[in-house]
């Protein structure tokens, strides 16, 4: 009869929530957390949470068991204490967050992240930060196409009013 301890069983629970994680997620990103308080980390984590995206803290060896079908696209190997963000829908949200506690904090730092299968650097997870949210451009792309009707809208408008007080102006003339 095999007894499996505690502590095991704990890190089999622990494992199958991260691959449930690691399925429904769109995108990875891997932080050093080390240096944040515990304070800091909470925060950090409720935020995120709010934009649709989990930030865990556990161990490197768990991480990797439940990313299995991810361990090719890893780009270093996973060393040091990392906190792992797992982004199910728009990326931006979750890592401007994460770009506002580096510029607050100097923590975390971005290791690498894993977006749409394609394997990013800690600088190009930057540069998404800094774009807008999913929803401004969309607004931006509707106005942008918008603005050529309405400018035509505008120019045929004007030339119809021109006309109609041209029209006027004659009629007005022929009357006196």
């Amino acid at each position: 009869m095999n007894k499996i301890s505690p502590n095991r069983q704990k890190k089999e629970q622990i494992v199958v929530k991260l691959s449930e994680k690691a399925a429904k997620a769109k995108g990875f990103v891997f932080t050093n957390y080390q240096g944040l308080t515990h304070k800091q980390l909470e925060n950090l984590r409720k935020k995120v949470q709010t934009m649709d995206a989990d930030f865990v803290a556990t161990k490197n060896t768990l991480i990797l068991k439940s990313i299995k079908n991810l361990k090719d696209k890893l780009l270093s190997p996973l060393q040091g204490a990392t906190a792992t963000l797992f982004l199910y829908g728009d990326p931006v949200g979750p890592l401007k967050e994460i770009a506002k506690a580096i510029k607050e904090f100097n923590l975390p730092t971005i290791k690498f992240g894993i977006l749409d299968g394609q394997a990013l650097t800690s600088d190009q997870l930057l540069k998404i930060s800094a774009l807008p949210s999913r929803e401004a451009l969309l607004i931006q792309l509707v106005f942008g196409l918008k603005s050529p009707i309405s400018g035509l809208h505008r120019a045929l408008n004007w030339n119809i009013q021109e006309f109609v007080m041209t029209l006027k102006t004659i009629e007005s003339k022929k009357n006196s």
